[in-house]
Formats: C-alpha cells, sequence, structure tokens
C-alpha cells in the first residue's frame, strides 16, 4: 500500500531532538526518505556519544525507515548547501525542505546585547534562507517542491523578552510568502508551522514563579512534540498541492491557521494630512480596529485540547 510521502526525499533541520525528531520519524514512517540534520551533540561520556542525528536514523532504520544525518551549521550558507547537497547525491532528488532549527537567547529588549540578537538572526532567518536557497534550483529543474517553515507565536502574537526571537520568526513569515509568490510558477509550495509544544527551546526558558513552573508542568504533559508532525506531513504531501502562503498553528490536537495582515479600514482627505488631521480624523476612525498588546499567552489562554 503506498504511503503519502513515498519516494519523497525530505530534509528536517533541527531534527534529532524535540519537534525535529518528531517530524523526522513521522515522515520516514509515511515513507520519506529522510535527511536527519542537526549539530547538536551528545553529552553523554558512554561508546555511544556523537551526533544526536546519527541516534534518530538508527531509530528510523530500526523502525523500517530509510534515512542519513548531517552535522552541518545553517547559519553557514556554504554549510547549509552541502546538507541539500548531501540529499541529492544519496537519494537523486529533494522534495522537501523543513526549517524547523532554532535557538533561544531570551533576554528583555533593553537589556539585549548584540551578540544575542545576531545569535538568532543567523539561526532563524539566514539559516532558513541558506538551506531553502540551496534547494531552491532543484525544486525549480523537477517542477515541484514544497518548504515548511517554523515561526512562532511569540512573533505572530508576542511574547515578553523575546524582541530577537520575534523579529527573526516574523522575518520568516516574509520569507516564506516571497518564496511561495516566486516560486509558485514552478509548482513549489512554501508555508509556515508555529507550533506550541514542549521542546528544549522550551525547556531553556528559566522559570521565576510557581506559577510559571505549574504552567511548564502542563505544557509538559499535555503539548507533545509528535502532535506537530502530522501537519507537516502533510504539507510536504502531494495532498497539499493547492496549499500555499499559509501560516498555520499546531497545538495539542488543535490546528490553527492564522490571519496575515490586510487592509481593514482606510480614511482619506482631499487636502492631504497632518497630526492634527490625523488625531481629529483618523485616530477615531481607526481605533476600534487597534489591536490590542497581548502576549501570546493571553491570546490563546485556554486549556490545551
Amino acid at each position: 500500500m503506498e504511503k503519502t510521502l513515498d519516494s519523497k526525499v525530505v530534509v528536517v533541520t533541527g531534527a534529532a531532538q524535540g519537534i525535529g525528531r518528531a517530524i523526522a520519524r513521522q515522515a520516514a514512517a509515511a515513507g520519506a526518505r529522510v535527511v536527519v540534520a542537526d549539530i547538536a551533540k551528545s553529552k553523554s561520556t558512554d561508546a555511544d556519544s556523537g551526533w544526536l542525528a546519527d541516534s534518530v536514523v538508527r531509530e528510523i532504520v530500526a523502525e523500517g525507515g530509510t534515512a542519513v544525518s548531517s552535522s552541518e551549521d545553517i547559519s553557514d550558507s556554504a554549510a547549509a548547501a552541502r546538507i541539500i547537497e548531501q540529499a541529492v547525491d544519496t537519494y537523486g532528488r529533494i522534495d522537501c525542505v523543513v526549517n524547523n532549527a532554532g535557538i533561544l537567547r531570551d533576554r528583555m529588549f533593553f537589556n539585549m546585547e548584540e551578540a544575542e540578537w545576531d545569535a538568532i538572526i543567523k539561526v532563524h532567518l539566514y539559516g532558513y534562507y541558506n538551506v531553502s536557497r540551496a534547494a531552491a534550483p532543484h525544486f525549480k529543474a523537477q517542477n515541484s517542491g514544497s518548504y515548511i517553515h517554523f515561526s512562532s507565536s511569540s512573533a505572530l502574537i508576542g511574547n515578553l523578552g523575546q524582541a530577537n526571537y520575534a523579529a527573526a520568526k516574523m522575518g520568516v513569515v516574509g520569507l516564506s510568502t516571497g518564496i511561495a509568490l516566486d516560486m509558485q510558477r514552478f509548482n513549489v509550495r512554501s508555508n509556515v508551522i508555529a507550533p506550541w509544544a514542549w521542546s528544549q527551546l522550551i525547556e531553556s526558558v528559566p522559570i521565576r514563579t510557581p506559577e510559571q513552573g505549574e504552567r511548564m508542568r502542563k505544557l509538559k504533559e499535555s503539548m507533545k512534540a509528535e502532535h506537530i508532525a502530522p501537519l507537516c506531513v502533510f504539507l510536504a504531501s502531494d495532498l497539499a498541492a493547492s496549499v500555499s502562503g499559509q501560516v498555520f498553528g499546531s497545538r495539542g490536537n488543535e490546528v490553527y491557521l492564522f490571519s496575515q495582515p490586510r487592509i481593514i479600514r482606510s480614511v482619506h482627505k482631499s487636502d492631504g494630512w497632518d497630526a492634527e488631521s490625523l488625531a481629529a480624523t483618523m485616530l477615531p476612525s481607526f481605533q476600534d480596529d487597534f489591536i490590542a498588546l497581548k502576549s501570546h499567552r493571553d491570546v490563546v489562554s485556554w486549556d490545551v485540547i
């Protein structure tokens, strides 16, 4: 019986742990040949220590799947290109890029250091661009392909202490839209997922109050990385042939479709505007439609379903 991703070759970055690992394993179970890309190394001192991506490959192979590992750093363009080259050299083609790799450098904006800004931008924005750009000529030549980029509710809605992360992850949305528009003539799709799931990234967030600790406990119990992977497998497959330029969310057993910025109200003044007329006319016309300044925890406040 044919599987959803039979004959597909899928590259998953950040695939050694958490969401990436779940995606790699579920993609392989759906018939894909997977490149498990991650720079993380085991902290173990035993004989099995080494690249964590290798252990995921072993898990996939033990379950009857097909996979190889890559330890290249996506923030370097030449290294990112080698990930795609490995996929093509090993399996003869590339069908889907899953840009999942990520890091956190959380700090309130007024205390943020340049190194904390640069590190986030290099991985999330440069890294996603680097891998995507390397795959583009192959997608164009074969007249098919799918990009899946991971953003965050911290960008789409907002969160405290993550100005760097939010900026990069909102940039990912713009990158995906640009790719979708530029590549649509070649039957190439590009979409975004904002995941809610327990991961090593969330585990690294400091807990400062008992309330935060309790919230983290609930997240760990109810929001599994495995809940995110089915949406990713769907978007990588031909079942999603009509889906491009969209922004999805996934949390527990829920899947969301996010709105995107569109003009919702306008005003016109034939002789032009000044600050006073904007205050007198534009402001009262617009203010009922202003988006309230809230964090994603306030906006998505219901329990995980």
